[in-house]
């Protein structure tokens, strides 16, 4: 789904904010917090060596050496033991009692222990060097990342556009026709790859960021990193060549996760989804049927996306500005203006109807749905599908029914032992357990008005009676 990195990152130099510090000041971080860092994971890991010391807070000996040094001096730590190369490098570190005490006063503050924050101007320089409004989307692009999908070119076309305006985009239609697997989609309209930061410190505060489950590395970005690493020591507490997140939300979705929070058992912050999701892009899912209000929830994005800026704050009431770079995609099966008023309504760039299908894309979704499932398609059996369930129950061709329909075939199969066959049978079957006996009640539509009006007679009769 991912576009990997072209040619064009392998030439690209590295940026001064992602080469090593070679000093503590050029790690842009306090001695003092770097002091308490090493004391913390010291703490939680026990005894270790430099090396190893260095290579989990993702910083080089030269830069923890005088740290160590100092904390040696304060009595915190102790040497326990050397290897057999007798070399400083080799020295094995523990905490004493006064450095375990010092590492739980920490802990009760902050219980990060993780690799080396980047200070908040390097992150928010960074996402500005890789920003997704430099990407440029082609008719082309669009073409081979919808390639074999059944989709309305207009819809295609638009959305084309609409990523590199710069701008929301707004994609509504009915129920399962498609919205989120075209928002999702989209994702692979990204182009490049982007440096991520482990942590960043903001006012002292320390707030993990990298997420192994949305920033995933790109195969092509590990071989041109290991090019690099040859010829320039980058700075390890960047995570470089991940592929631009794609952050997907729903009806989950309330106004405080999009606030910074900070869990008080845990002694952590947990960044918001859209944070992480700088660079790429950011999905809304279901808007409409969130806890909160649709407006309540459109509000809180009226700034990002005017100024491409938002603002959050840490639990001691500190406020800071980070960047909105994101390509926000709502999702919705109401209409635009039954959830906002006119002045949010006028940031949403393109405002996308994905309408159902035509009888050609049906067939094509449900041709390979077959496919997927293992029964073979049958042409005599999709007709009667259209004409005597779709058409005669006015239900419109929508991409979601297929595959619906031929998991309950497979469901029907496995129950009775027999391979799937697609027929009218067991599509009538299917279709009456999907849409509760529509196709049954379609049927009764043929008795006069008098036959219907029967029962209702004969009801008022014995009641009155």
């Amino acid at each position: 789904m991912f576009i990997h990195p072209d040619a064009r990152d392998v030439a690209d130099p590295v940026p001064a904010s992602l080469r090593a510090a070679r000093t503590v000041e050029e790690t842009g971080l306090p001695f003092l917090f770097l002091v308490e860092l090493l004391v913390k994971v010291l703490f939680q890991r026990g005894q270790l060596h430099l090396p190893e010391l260095a290579s989990y807070v993702k910083l080089s000996l030269v830069v923890i050496d005088p740290v160590i040094s100092f904390m040696r001096q304060e009595k915190m730590c102790e040497v326990t033991r050397r290897g057999a190369s007798g070399t400083d490098a080799d020295i094995h570190y523990q905490l004493t009692d006064s450095g375990r005490q010092r590492a739980l006063e920490c802990l009760a503050r902050n219980a990060y222990a993780g690799p080396c924050p980047v200070p908040l101007a390097a992150y928010n320089a960074q996402v500005a060097a890789q920003s997704v409004a430099s990407m440029h989307v082609t008719r082309a692009d669009v073409q081979a990342n919808f390639d074999g999908i059944a989709v309305n070119a207009r819809v295609l076309d638009q959305l084309g556009s609409a990523m590199n305006s710069g701008r929301a985009i707004f994609i509504h239609g009915a129920a399962g026709s498609g919205k989120t697997y075209l928002a999702e989609r989209l994702s692979g309209l990204l182009q490049g790859s982007i440096a991520v930061p482990y942590a960043i410190m903001v006012d002292g505060e320390v707030v993990p960021f990298y997420d192994p489950v949305l920033h995933v590395p790109a195969g092509e970005a590990q071989q041109v990193n290991a090019g690099i690493e040859k010829t320039v020591q980058l700075d390890a507490r960047w995570v470089r060549g991940v592929r631009r997140p794609a952050v997907l939300t729903g009806g989950e979705l309330t106004l405080d996760m999009l606030d910074l929070r900070f869990d008080s058992v845990t002694r952590l912050y947990r960044a918001p989804p859209h944070l992480k999701a700088n660079n790429g892009i950011f999905i809304i899912d279901d808007l409409g049927r969130q806890r909160c209000s649709p407006l309540e929830l459109m509000n809180r994005w009226i700034v990002p996306m005017d100024r491409a800026i938002d603002f959050l704050s840490l639990h001691n009431g500190y406020t800071f500005q980070v960047p909105f770079d994101v390509v926000v995609v709502f999702s919705s099966n109401f209409l635009p203006e039954r959830l906002s008023d006119a002045a949010f309504l006028r940031r949403l760039g393109y405002k996308i109807e994905v309408p159902a299908l035509s009888e050609s894309e049906y067939e094509q979704v449900f041709a390979q749905t077959c496919a997927r499932y293992g029964v073979a398609f049958d042409a005599q059996a999709f007709r009667y599908l259209l004409h005597q369930l779709h058409y005669r129950c006015n239900v419109a061709l929508l991409a979601c029914y297929p595959r619906d329909l031929i998991r309950q075939v497979r469901d029907l199969a496995r129950y009775e032992g027999t391979a799937m066959v697609l027929n009218d049978t067991v599509l009538e079957w299917a279709w009456n357990n999907y849409f509760a006996g529509a196709s049954q009640r379609s049927g009764s539509d043929n008795k006069t008005a008098q036959e219907r009006r029967e029962p209702t007679t004969i009801m008022k009769s014995e009641e009155m009676r």
